[in-house]
Formats: structure tokens, C-alpha cells, sequence
């Protein structure tokens, strides 16, 4: 590996290092045991976009008014339902989700993944401004509900709806109607305004989602490093993300928006209209310190919805809560697949969601461990990329051999460090060879490498997916060992099995490449450095590195075997001729007879 290639090789490390840097999570906290991440979780920031309850003043002693003051008390009754993919339970306080929990997806510690944050007294609540002054959520407020059992079973093509109705003084009633099917996340959402022209002011009111939704995974510091919470319209996605601890983070949009959501590392909860177009929405959020050096993001997002005054008004939504599946976000056609991290939107991308994706989820149909999946859509990739790998180290090779004649090159040119360059240029030249040749290609793989990237730090797919012995969770580093102290200025406890492999891999690899002298500490560094960054990284990501230099020293050593015995010939060069197209013209008549 010449000069020229080792330069193009470190910019490339040095470009992916800090891409890499930027984009990856910080090295996992010190464990906690089950009792106290219960208790970081019970911690979560609450958040609530915009409106509030009124605050008592002296001469208040009621922040709900005229209208809702009666409903302020009330017994609160839960109505649990039971389908394939969850099992919720709503409340008549408030008429909002206490409970949502998925059937199909575990929790750190083996429990049901819950997404509503039970401490708050539940979600998915209506705020409005009432004409007397008062700010209202209505979660804090007693409903009346249509329903004669406490548990419902959805099964096939069952449907289930709920009733919610929330009378006002006035005479006039805000009805929330919630429809739960079979194998679906989420459900269905109707809010009926009647006769409340003299009740709403403002002309406009809230539907909210306040309070995020729980961490499920035990590196809280990793899954913060996922939260934010997002706005959709006309094609164009908007985020928030608290950086900073207990600095809130907010937005507030004017005009029609398509949906908002809220996301942690693997699930996600957003609010689609579906009937009346939004007024705007609001995006609230904060980031907190926990204990054990962790940390917790919490976000709150909320629809504004237009009010006419009129005796009867509605407006539906769909609310998804569930899993950030691709293809399950692509069904619902609304662009609710913007959300996941897939890379940069105008290069990395189109390359995950399009290619990357597709093939992987198709090797599974075939393939149920994901550890093969990933080892056969390594295989492919490289068949895929052979032509680049092939011309990339068949330059090097050529590299290789012209080193003899540059160093004698550089002997006779020490003085005349000009002379010395020209004439390497010329040898270039003289045997066809290019001296970009090593690191062009490998540029060109860096777009497919950040694509694979980005689809396997954030697949759930790979999330809890054993594979072999102590790799029981692909979407995590694997840990074969834990140093009794951290590694000064890297901050690194844990070792990794698969990323120390994978060193040892890059180690053959570069050393079957680099035989210039002055570049052999190149052997050992760039291993070393590579090893230490995939430490943190998911296991499936570094399965996925080791094969793929598996497969690499094999096509090296099929590429040394097929050039070692080629001689170095130099290449003939081409005459420029004169005349051109006259030349030809002239010669016409010759060529016809």
C-alpha cells in the first residue's frame, strides 16, 4: 500500500469515525438492578403540551368552571381489551389509555412492553379553553360510558367500540369514541363536539399525547439517544430532541399537519387526523440525569383542532401505538416510516429503505435466525460490491510492485523533492497505473457501509434475536468479559467478543495489504482504533463487519494468487493523431476499396 492509498485510507477512517461518533450512542451506564430501573422509569419528566389545568386563585376554588365543576369527582371504572397484538385498559377518569401493553415484544427484564406511562394517570386526553376562563384537560374529569363489561376479547374480525361522554352544564356533551380491531397497533378515534358553541372559546381545542412513552431496554442512555418527538406536513418532518438535561425543548406549528409522534429506540405512539384538517400542532419535551449515570427523554405532542361553534362537530384520528417495523409504519401511507433512522434523507436513505431493508426482511422469510440472516445478506452484499473490492485490491496489487522502482525513485531523487514526484507520476504513467485506484472504490462502498450502518444499530428485527452461545441479543454489544475498571479517555468496561474478532480480522486483512515498510505500523493501528469504536456497537452490526472481512482476505488471496506471477508490463501509450475528422474524411475512399 502506497503512500497515496494509506492518505485516502486514514481521511476514510477519519470521515467514518466521526460520522460513526455523531450518530452512535455513548458506552452503556453501570447495570442497575431490576428495583431501581423500575424506579428511573417512575422518574420520567412529565410533559404537557401547552394547555393545563387552571391554578386555584384566592377566590377559585374550583379550575374547572361552571361547566365541568360537577365532574371534577366521580367513581373511576376500567375497561380492559384484549387482542392478538395487546392488551389495553381505559379509564372513565379522563376517558384516556392507562394501559397498553404488547404481546410480542419483552421488556429488558422479561416483562410485557408497556407504552403508556401509568404513573401519570394515563394518556390521549382532550384540553380546551372554556369561555369562563378555564383551561380544562379533561383527563382529570369523570366521564360517562357505554359499555357493559369490564373485559372484551377482539378476536378475527371482531370490532370493539367504546363510548366516552362527558357532560357539560350547559346541557351540551364532548363524546370520545374509541374502535379497537384484531391485529392491529393502535386504534381508531372519534371526538364529537355537541352543542358546546357556548363552552369552547378559542374556536379550537386539543387532542394530546402528554407524557411520552416508557423506556423498554436496560441502556437508558442509549434509547434517549433515539427519543424525540416529530411533526409531519406537506412531506416534511420536523423534530425536537432535548440535548440537555432539564432544559425543555418545545415547537408550536401554525396550518394543517399531517401527524405528530413521539418515539423511543424501538416503539413509537403518533396521532394521525384522518377528518378535519389540524389548526397546528405543539412538541414539548425535556431530557433528565437518573441514577447510574443514566438518563430519561420524555415528550409530550399534541394536535390543535379547529372549533366552529356549531351544535355538532367531529373529527377522527388513527393512533398508533407499536413497534417501528417498516413495513407496518409504510401501511398506513401517511409517511409515518419518516421517523425511523435510516441515515441521511438525501444520499444514505434511499439505500436503507429501498435496498437494505427489502433484501434482509426477504432472507428472513427463508431464514428464522437472524444471526444466519445477517451472515447470508453479508455473502450478498459482497457479491454485490465484488467489482469495486476486485478493482480496489487489484490496484493495490499493482501498487505493490511498483514500490521497488519508487523507492529507487526516491534514492536518486532525495535533493529534488520535484523531480522526485514528477518522476513517480511518470512511472504511474508508464505501467497504467492509478494511483487512486486503492481508495477510490473503498469511497465509493462508504454510502452502502453507513446505509448498513444505520438499518442494523435501530432494526428492531434484531432486537432480543439470539444467535450463538453468549450473543443473545443481536441489537446490543455482545460481553464476553468486564474489566474490574474503565479504560482511561475510551470509557470502555465491556468487551465485546465479535468486535475483538472483527480486530483480528482488519488485522490479517491490512497486513496482507501493506508492504511498504514506513506504513507497517498501519498493521496494527487501524485495528486496534477500529476495534475500540465497534466495542459499543450492536453485535448483529459487528457480525456483519467480521464476515464481510472474512470474505474480503478470501477474494485478496484469490486476487494475490491469480497477479503474484504477472509481470509488470508497461502499458502502450496512445498516439495523438492530427486531422480528426478531415483525417478520416480523407481516408474514406481507401477504406471503401
Amino acid at each position: 500500500m502506497d503512500r497515496q492509498s494509506t492518505i485516502g485510507f486514514i481521511l476514510i477512517f477519519v470521515v467514518l469515525v466521526v460520522w460513526m461518533w455523531l450518530n452512535s450512542p455513548v458506552q452503556k451506564p453501570k447495570p442497575v438492578q431490576p428495583s431501581q430501573k423500575t424506579e428511573q422509569m417512575k422518574d420520567t419528566v412529565k410533559t404537557v403540551p401547552q394547555a393545563a389545568p387552571a391554578a386555584k386563585g384566592p377566590n377559585d376554588a374550583n379550575p374547572y368552571g361552571k361547566f365541568f365543576s360537577d365532574r371534577a369527582k366521580g367513581n373511576e371504572r376500567i375497561i380492559s381489551i384484549e387482542t392478538d397484538f395487546y392488551s389495553a385498559e381505559v379509564s372513565t377518569k379522563g376517558g384516556v389509555l392507562k394501559k397498553w401493553e404488547l404481546k410480542k415484544y419483552k421488556t429488558w427484564d422479561g416483562h410485557p412492553v408497556q407504552l403508556v406511562d401509568y404513573t401519570k394517570n394515563g394518556d390521549f386526553a382532550v384540553l380546551l379553553t372554556t369561555s369562563d376562563g378555564r383551561v380544562v384537560n379533561t383527563k382529570d374529569l369523570y366521564f360517562d360510558v357505554q359499555s357493559s363489561s369490564n373485559n372484551v376479547r377482539v378476536e378475527g374480525n371482531f370490532e370493539f367500540e367504546i363510548k366516552f361522554i362527558l357532560p357539560a352544564s350547559n346541557g351540551g356533551q364532548l363524546v370520545k369514541k374509541m374502535k379497537f380491531r384484531n391485529e392491529e397497533y393502535g386504534f381508531d378515534a372519534e371526538i364529537q363536539l355537541l352543542n358546546l358553541g357556548p363552552v369552547i372559546a378559542n374556536y379550537q381545542y386539543e387532542v394530546a399525547w402528554e407524557h411520552g412513552i416508557r423506556y423498554a431496554e436496560h441502556n437508558s442512555v442509549d434509547e434517549s439517544g433515539f427519543a424525540a418527538a416529530y411533526a409531519y406536513a406537506g412531506n416534511e418532518l420536523t423534530e425536537i430532541d432535548a440535548t440537555k438535561n432539564d432544559q425543555k425543548e418545545q415547537k408550536e406549528f401554525s396550518g394543517s399537519i399531517d401527524w405528530v409522534a413521539t418515539r423511543n429506540k424501538y416503539f413509537a405512539v403518533a396521532l394521525i387526523p384522518t377528518g378535519v384538517v389540524s389548526d397546528g400542532a405543539y412538541l414539548e419535551g425535556a431530557r433528565t440525569a437518573m441514577k447510574d449515570n443514566g438518563e430519561m427523554e420524555s415528550y409530550g405532542v399534541s394536535l390543535k383542532m379547529p372549533f366552529k361553534g356549531g351544535a355538532s362537530e367531529q373529527t377522527s384520528f388513527k393512533v398508533f401505538l407499536g413497534p417501528l417495523q417498516h413495513s407496518i409504519l409504510k401501511s398506513y401511507n401517511k409517511g409515518l416510516e419518516n421517523i425511523m433512522s435510516l441515515g441521511w434523507a438525501w444520499l444514505i436513505r434511499p439505500i436503507s429503505e429501498y435496498i437494505m431493508l427489502p433484501i434482509f426482511t426477504a432472507i428472513h422469510y427463508v431464514v428464522p435466525n437472524w444471526g444466519l440472516v445477517i451472515i447470508i445478506f453479508s455473502i450478498l452484499i459482497k457479491i454485490a460490491m465484488h467489482p469495486l473490492s476486485k478493482s480496489q485490491m487489484s490496484s493495490m496489487k499493482k501498487m505493490q510492485k511498483l514500490q521497488p522502482l519508487m523507492e529507487e525513485l526516491r534514492t536518486k531523487y532525495k535533493d529534488d523533492p520535484q523531480k522526485m514526484n514528477q518522476s513517480i507520476m511518470n512511472l504511474y504513467k508508464e505501467y497504467g497505473v492509478n494511483p487512486a485506484g486503492g481508495c477510490l472504490p473503498l469511497l465509493l462502498q462508504m454510502p452502502i457501509m453507513y446505509a448498513l450502518y444505520s438499518v442494523f444499530r435501530g432494526a428492531i428485527e434484531l432486537r432480543q434475536a439470539g444467535f450463538i452461545g453468549w450473543i443473545t441479543d443481536l441489537s446490543i454489544p455482545d460481553v464476553i468479559y468486564r474489566l474490574p475498571f474503565q479504560l482511561p479517555f475510551l470509557g470502555i468496561q465491556d468487551i465485546s467478543g465479535i468486535a475483538v474478532l472483527m480486530g483480528v480480522t482488519m488485522f490479517f486483512q491490512t497486513k496482507m495489504t501493506t508492504k511498504d515498510p514506513r506504513q507497517k505500523a498501519m498493521v496494527w493501528m487501524m485495528p486496534i482504533m477500529m476495534t475500540f469504536l465497534f466495542n459499543g456497537f450492536p453485535s448483529g452490526l459487528n457480525l456483519y463487519y467480521t464476515v464481510f472481512n472474512i470474505l474480503s482476505i478470501g477474494q485478496q488471496l484469490m486476487i494475490n494468487k491469480q497477479h503474484d506471477d504477472e509481470p509488470l508490463r508497461k502499458v502502450e501509450q496512445k498516439k495523438k493523431t492530427r486531422g480528426g475528422i478531415f483525417k478520416f474524411a480523407k481516408d474514406l475512399p481507401r477504406l471503401k476499396k
